[in-house]
């Protein structure tokens, strides 16, 4: 609910918010610009009685004198039968330049509150105004939910490209747009007359004056007790004329001056209402505060960007999205299917039952685990299609998945049946479906069947779990599903490097480039450093098919689009049918793949150190991060091989990278050497100095075998317990990442 309250204000706002964004930006610049060409006396060194003889020096026949709220000093007068506007200097009283405000900035300002129209335009910048407060409190809640807490929303986010430019442009400019949006609704509800202007000070027009020779201006009593910085507006009375007398308008109020006793003879002060929009108007336009002007630009220019990068990530979202139909709603469906996926591929499974229970008469209510209902009224049955994220841990659309259900008291009528997906090569095979299973067998809720699995997405797995449940409903039930193969793209075997033959652990480190009559190079694309392969970035996943197989495997990769190539490392498997083929390709050979973001595993923006753990062919992604790191961050690599005469995987690149200071500092141990040492021994080694690391705010990623990985984990745990954390808070915080196989 609070993702959608986010995204559709977003989307109906996006053209008129980049309007406003971007012309609240040029805005933001007048009063920067007004104030560098103007000179402003400091508070309480010139008095308006002061001004006023100076000005007489170079204006005998002033009629008006008006002070911006940027200070500028604005003289109207006559001369030679001719009206004249000019700048003048308040502390000479001479003449600047003409008065001329510029044509463009009323264009913009007009575009700027009323889209170049009238009322309608009015009203559609307060809308659209209403809305940015609404995007900016979501928005915040919604980064709060995702980082753990209020407390750390300024830890490092991660995510795609678009999602991490989204969030950190947001939190970066988050205070200065909700105040343009809050003073933008206030001025605007002001406009329709919803909210008080307050009263201006009106005096009332005296009716008699003193009687005889108008005293000299610069002599008069109210004008000497009046600052310079407080003044708005002096009119002059008419010249010879007995009746006549100044009117002054100061920031505290208005009235009309003898000009003869130079006294008031009427005043009124603006009342409290009236102050608070002028406050809030000087908060919106920066003008008064041309400092903060310059900061609510900023923040406005981050709107363009804050909108593509918002609408890109909805279209991701939406489209990766199976599209379900005849979903009925929670309160009249009679068969609730709950969805925990990562990236989405559970979510095919899920619409596969959805239609076939359709097709055999149900009404179906598909949603994300995440959206479970305290009480479902109509329910008979509900079924719950997870995936398990890492080590055991909920997928991104079931990460609340426990505690919305730890609250549920009502003891359900329906009964529940569980379906996870996994791979049995992970120790915690389909880990967070036995947690769901746990935690409902722990409330008691009614079971329809006992938990099955369904191992690297077996669509025969699944058309046999189909069968099982068609028969506990008393109704054929045929579960075809048909994966939908993704694009691929045809990549050439350009560079390969061979290791580890001498230890029996044959590995090699191959580079792929797209074939020569697939890339048109052009001087756009060179000079955009466009290479013609699919973006990915060091850490991102690569899904190859080998020939004859449907199922796609996955490999860490260790370089970046922009490199040029596609780099990975493969150790060949006895029986493996990817490895093999991968190990054997020949140079010029030929390979069918596809990229698949891994935003979960790389290193968080900033200048914290970076602690790289791994061990084979895990080293792959970590010497992408190196050889990415163009800010020079310490970076700390351990890594543990068989023989550094034979696997020593990466050895003359990280020299270099230690030599150009991309590596801080280079840690490699042999199990198959004299020291006889594995990567968690030499971690255990270096406790002191990694404890100090990690209490500077450290992040480490481990990448390698998971045998490899846990017993890193343990030695982690054991290395931090005296800061008095523990692992998970470490990943609670994104500074502990894996990716283990």
């Amino acid at each position: 609910m609070l993702r959608q309250l986010h995204s559709l204000p977003g989307l109906i706002a996006a053209v008129f918010a980049i309007v406003l964004g971007v012309t609240g930006a040029i805005l933001s610049l007048d009063p920067a610009l007004e104030r560098v060409n103007t000179t402003v006396p400091a508070a309480g060194t010139l008095s308006v009685a002061e001004l006023t003889a100076k000005l007489a020096l170079h204006y005998p026949d002033a009629e008006q004198i008006v002070r911006t709220p940027s200070g500028t000093l604005v003289v109207y007068f006559s001369r030679d039968g001719q009206v004249g506007i000019d700048q003048a200097d308040p502390l000479t009283g001479a003449s600047i330049a003409p008065y001329q405000p510029s044509a463009f900035s009323r264009w913009i300002k007009n575009l700027h509150r009323a889209l170049l129209l009238d009322t309608t335009g009015r009203a559609l910048v307060g809308i659209t105004a209403l809305l940015m407060i609404l995007l900016a409190v979501s928005g915040a809640m919604l980064l709060a939910a995702r980082m753990g807490g209020w407390r750390q929303l300024l830890q490092p986010v991660r995510g795609t490209l678009s999602q991490r430019l989204h969030i950190d442009f947001a939190r970066v400019a988050i205070v200065g747009l909700l105040l343009s949006a809050l003073t933008g609704a206030y001025l605007s509800a002001s406009t329709f007359e919803l909210v008080s202007e307050g009263v201006e000070a009106d005096p009332e027009l005296p009716l008699e004056v003193a009687e005889g020779v108008p005293t000299a201006i610069e002599t008069l009593a109210v004008l000497k007790a009046t600052d310079f910085n407080d003044l708005r507006e002096l009119v002059y009375p008419y010249p010879n004329d007995p009746a006549g007398m100044y009117s002054m308008t100061t920031e505290q109020g208005a009235g009309y001056i003898d000009q003869v006793s130079g006294v008031w003879l009427s005043y009124q002060p603006h009342d409290a209402t009236h102050a608070f929009y002028e406050f809030m108007y000087m908060l919106h336009t920066g003008e008064g505060l041309w400092w903060l002007g310059l900061l609510l630009g900023l923040s406005a220019l981050s709107v363009p960007l804050l909108t593509v990068t918002g609408t890109i990530i909805w279209w991701k979202r939406q489209s990766s999205k199976p599209k379900l139909a005849n979903n009925s709603s929670a309160d009249s469906a009679d068969s609730v299917l709950l969805v925990g996926s990562e990236s989405n591929t559970t979510w095919a499974f899920a619409k596969t039952l959805h239609d076939a229970l359709v097709q055999a008469g149900h009404r179906v209510h598909t949603a994300p685990m995440d959206q479970l209902a305290s009480h479902y009224r109509a329910a008979q049955r509900l079924f719950i299609l997870t995936a398990t994220y890492g080590d055991g841990d909920a997928p991104a659309s079931a990460k609340h998945f426990l505690k919305r259900l730890e609250k549920i008291t009502q003891q359900p009528t329906f009964a529940t049946a569980i379906l996870g997906f996994g791979e049995r090569q992970y120790p915690n095979f389909c880990g967070f479906a036995k947690q769901v299973e746990s935690a409902l067998h722990a409330k008691d809720w009614p079971q329809l069947l006992p938990l099955d699995t369904i191992n690297r997405q077996s669509p025969q797995e699944f058309n046999r779990w189909g069968h099982s449940l068609g028969t506990a409903l008393g109704a054929e039930l045929n579960l075809l599903h048909t994966p939908v193969r993704p694009k691929t793209t045809t990549l050439e075997l350009v560079e390969r490097a061979d290791y580890g033959i001498a230890v029996q652990a044959p590995t090699a480190v191959l580079r792929f480039k797209l074939p020569a009559e697939l890339h048109s190079s052009t001087a756009l694309k060179r000079l955009c450093k466009r290479t013609g392969m699919p973006y990915f970035e060091a850490g991102d996943l690569v899904g190859i098919f080998p020939p004859d197989s449907s199922i796609a495997r996955f490999y860490s990769l260790a370089s970046a689009s922009i490199d040029g190539t596609l780099e990975i490392c493969v150790r060949q498997h006895l029986g493996g049918v990817c490895s093999n083929f991968l190990y054997t390709l020949p140079i010029g050979g030929r390979m069918e793949a596809f990229i698949q973001p891994n935003p979960n595993f790389r290193p968080a923006t900033g200048k914290a150190p970076v602690i790289l753990i791994g061990a084979g062919t895990g080293i792959g992604p970590l010497v992408g991060f190196i050889r990415h790191n163009q800010t020079l961050r310490p970076m700390y690599l351990y890594w543990g091989g068989r023989s550094s005469e034979s696997d020593f995987l990466y050895e003359p690149e990280l020299n270099a990278y230690l030599k150009d200071r991309r590596l801080t500092e280079l840690n490699a141990v042999f199990s198959r050497s004299d020291e006889r040492a594995y990567v968690q021994d030499k971690v255990a080694l270096d406790s002191e100095k990694l404890r100090k690391l990690i209490e500077g705010n450290a992040q480490i990623l481990v990448c390698g075998g998971r045998d490899m990985a846990n017993s890193v984990s343990t030695t982690i745990n054991a290395i931090i317990s005296p800061l008095g954390i523990d692992l998970a808070t470490l990943k609670a915080q994104g500074r502990y990442l894996e990716d283990v196989y």
